[in-house]
């Protein structure tokens, strides 16, 4: 059983979310809330797989709420999905960066929404490809100085060119494809890369790769 928790401060939003998953066998919505730091404190004494939290709520916004939940090693099997009006903006970047698996806009459909919901928890970040390349575009892309990230030096040659791949915004079968592996190896090279930076998910791995400077922006 899939155990959510719902964060967002419209009443309207949070019933509908709360009758679409509470009507699936295998998902149970055990609590909810209006406000950031509400939620923190229901996610810690509920201890959820999977927070639906909106990225702008009153007290604690959504980017706050996720550092916290990311932070905090009661909550580490907790998997954060931002919800928001605007798609990818700034916000989006921030709370990715955060340590949130992904992110959906709240006119998502409602089978996309369960599929989401599915996915983040059995680990898997909710960014595809064509995502990963937009937010390299907008917000990723700038030149910035790199940062040393402990785990770094750890990683081998090929787990470091798989990382660069990825932040490229390739795909498991791309990457594969361009190094001339399985697709199995490859996500091995990834999984592997994770677990050395402590990303918690493909979408904080892209973001690592660009603040360490594995890859330079626009080098395709």
């Amino acid at each position: 059983m899939i155990r959510a928790l719902l964060l967002d401060d419209q009443p309207l939003l949070r019933s509908g979310f709360r009758a679409l998953l509470d009507a699936e066998d295998d998902i149970e919505v055990v609590a909810e809330a209006g406000d950031g730091r509400a939620g923190l404190a229901l996610a810690r004494s509920h201890l959820p797989d999977l927070a639906l939290v909106d990225i702008q709520m009153p007290v604690m916004d959504g980017i706050e709420t996720t550092r916290q939940i990311v932070a905090d090693p009661r909550l580490a099997g907790v998997r954060v999905v931002i919800l928001t009006n605007y798609g990818l903006d700034e916000y989006v970047f921030h709370a990715l960066r955060a340590g949130a698996a992904g992110f959906l806009v709240k006119d998502i459909e409602p089978g996309d929404l369960l599929h989401a919901v599915r996915v983040a928890v059995r680990g898997d970040a909710l960014l595809a490809p064509s995502i990963t390349r937009m937010l390299i575009d907008r917000y990723v892309a700038e030149p910035r100085p790199a940062h040393a990230l402990p785990g770094l030096s750890e990683l081998t040659n090929r787990e470091r060119e798989a990382v660069a791949l990825a932040a490229r915004g390739l795909s498991n079968d791309e990457i594969a494809d361009h190094m001339v592996i399985s697709p199995l190896t490859a996500k091995t090279h990834l999984n592997r890369a994770m677990a050395k930076l402590r990303a918690r998910d493909r979408a904080q791995l892209v973001v690592f790769a660009y603040e360490a400077g594995l890859v330079a922006p626009g080098r395709l």
